[in-house]
């Protein structure tokens, strides 16, 4: 049951939090493309990678739930590094929620519409927050793996 558990988190992992990374890694640079382009040719590319980050937001939280079931099989729970994953990943949801997808809805709405072609220095900004928002997001991610990887204090030798 243990290795079931854990192929599915892995496996959960890469399909989810791997296109939400992806996406919003590149969302602020094409929304300042698309405020940039005439009305006419927009298109909609920024609110398919908006519509990536939110659909796979909720099918990431198999991970969690997942690796709490595996924690819980290999009786490591209680263990420093399980804990800091956990609350990275907890911080990362966080930040996923209450800053990345509601930044992004806000560029949306700024960019979106019949409104002439502007990029201006407050649009440039928050693209900008954004981008760094969506960098921290990704580097508390990577964080994670290296602890699933390393294991500080594991006495198995891996």
């Amino acid at each position: 049951m243990t290795k079931f558990l854990l192929s599915v988190h892995v496996l959960a992992a890469i399909l989810a939090v791997g296109p939400i990374a992806v996406a919003a890694s590149v969302f602020p640079r094409i929304a300042r493309e698309q405020a940039a382009a005439d009305p006419a040719h927009r298109g909609g590319t920024a609110a398919f990678l908006h519509r990536i980050c939110r659909a796979y937001a909720v099918v990431g939280l198999a991970v969690p739930a997942f690796g709490v079931a595996t924690g819980a099989q290999l009786g490591v729970l209680t263990d420093a590094w399980l804990l800091a994953s956990i609350a990275l990943t907890a911080g990362a949801a966080g930040l996923l929620a209450f800053a990345i997808l509601p930044g992004q809805q806000r560029l949306l709405t700024r960019v979106s519409g019949d409104a002439p072609a502007v990029e201006d220095d407050g649009l440039r900004s928050a693209a900008s927050r954004l981008a760094m928002l969506t960098g921290v997001f990704n580097l508390l991610w990577a964080v994670v793996v290296v602890l699933m990887i390393v294991r500080p204090g594991s006495t198995t030798g891996a």
